[in-house]
């Protein structure tokens, strides 16, 4: 039979498919191939930037102060309390650790280890009290790595109002090398030498723990436990014989004590175991009715002379202490004594009336335990236990 016009037959119909597929392949092919030739001379994509794991604030702050000598990132670990870590530094004495506050608690300290903590914790009368343990700005830093943690402690505010501790503040002036003393109408204001060597390693020796003024103002607030065998050392004036003869003995013991200098005399750095603090900048001075300045100059110059002492003291590396502490001259003081002091930013001021530091004491009229010329050791007893 004929094929008719315009009809494929089956055998036809399958050449022509196969022609189709053949095509179709080549021209894959070229594609592909073209493809491949502009791909070859594209230049290769950069891989991704990873994103950098970021710093812990341990890490942060140690990097901030990556210049600084002896830098120290202390942490600290308190239930219920989220405290940033604190730059210190090595070697030195710890410049205002942490006082935290809580509604219905007081703060027990700052130990080296949980154990301890917990131990204060429990009973703050045997376990808040030993400088041994606890530690605060008495104590040098010492880091592993540029860190150290430590923990605190939390006690109630009922614990201690009844641990009905008395804090003594020790005053003493000038020193001499004379056993006899020194001759004149100041003549108790010099303490015989070995008499301040001797104390200052009783102190050492009975283990009296030795609060910092930040921790003192809490302790009046109620908000820190101290335990009642503390006591806080302060000479007045930084004398020539106090530079040279006795804070080299609070180095050779490190025993904390503080120097309230008259500033306008020039600040004057000392040793790491001393604070300096200040004695007025330039009120040290009679005023026009014979006493003190403190009580002759208004609110405002005093406040004006507070404001230049405290930068005499940061200018020698003094920080927040600057303005927690002063000594009235003479020990004169009044309203507008206190009212200048607060304009001023100072928080507190000792004055040279007798007596002992508790929960709820004056903050501008703190008293002091003063020490005269044959006061030794067995005086010190009496004094301060």
């Amino acid at each position: 039979m004929g094929t008719r016009r315009g009809h494929l037959t089956p055998w036809t119909r399958t050449a022509w498919a196969a022609l189709i597929v053949v095509a179709a392949t080549t021209m894959t092919a070229c594609g592909t191939a073209g493809a491949t030739t502009d791909a070859s001379t594209q230049t290769p994509s950069e891989a991704p930037t990873p994103t950098p794991t970021p710093l812990t604030p341990v890490e942060q702050l140690l990097a901030d102060n990556a210049a600084t000598p002896g830098a120290c990132a202390v942490s600290f670990t308190l239930d219920g309390a989220t405290l940033d870590p604190q730059l210190q530094i090595q070697d030195r004495l710890y410049d205002h650790l942490p006082i935290p506050r809580a509604d219905g608690r007081a703060f027990a300290g700052w130990y080296a280890d949980a154990a301890t903590a917990a131990a204060a914790s429990a009973d703050p009368a045997t376990g808040a009290g030993n400088p041994a343990t606890r530690v605060n700005g008495s104590d040098l830093v010492a880091c592993t790595d540029q860190q150290v943690t430590l923990y605190g402690a939390w006690t109630t505010p009922d614990a201690v109002t009844a641990a009905k501790a008395r804090i003594p503040i020790l005053m003493y002036h000038q020193f001499t090398d004379k056993p006899e003393g020194e001759s004149g109408w100041l003549r108790g204001n010099y303490s015989y030498i070995e008499d301040y060597r001797a104390s200052m390693q009783y102190i050492k020796d009975s283990a009296f723990y030795l609060p910092t003024w930040d921790e003192l103002s809490a302790f009046i607030d109620g908000a820190l436990y101290l335990p009642d065998h503390s006591v806080i050392i302060t000479d007045d004036d930084a004398d020539p014989t106090w530079l040279t003869m006795a804070s080299p003995i609070n180095e050779q013991l490190q025993v904390m004590a503080t120097s309230f200098d008259i500033t306008g005399d020039g600040a004057v750095p000392q040793n790491r175991f001393i604070l300096p603090r200040s004695h007025t900048n330039n009120m040290h001075t009679a005023g026009a009715n014979g006493k003190g300045q403190m009580v002759n100059l208004t609110p405002e110059e005093i406040a004006a002379d507070m404001t230049a002492s405290a930068e005499a003291l940061r200018g020698i590396g003094v920080t927040a202490g600057a303005t927690e502490i002063m000594a009235y001259p003479y020990g004169h003081y009044d309203d507008r004594s206190k009212q200048g002091l607060t304009m001023a930013g100072f928080e507190m001021a000792r004055t040279i009336e007798q007596g002992y530091v508790s929960v709820g004491s004056d903050k501008l009229a703190l008293p002091c335990v003063r020490i005269n010329f044959g006061m030794g050791v067995a005086a010190l007893k009496d004094l301060i236990g």
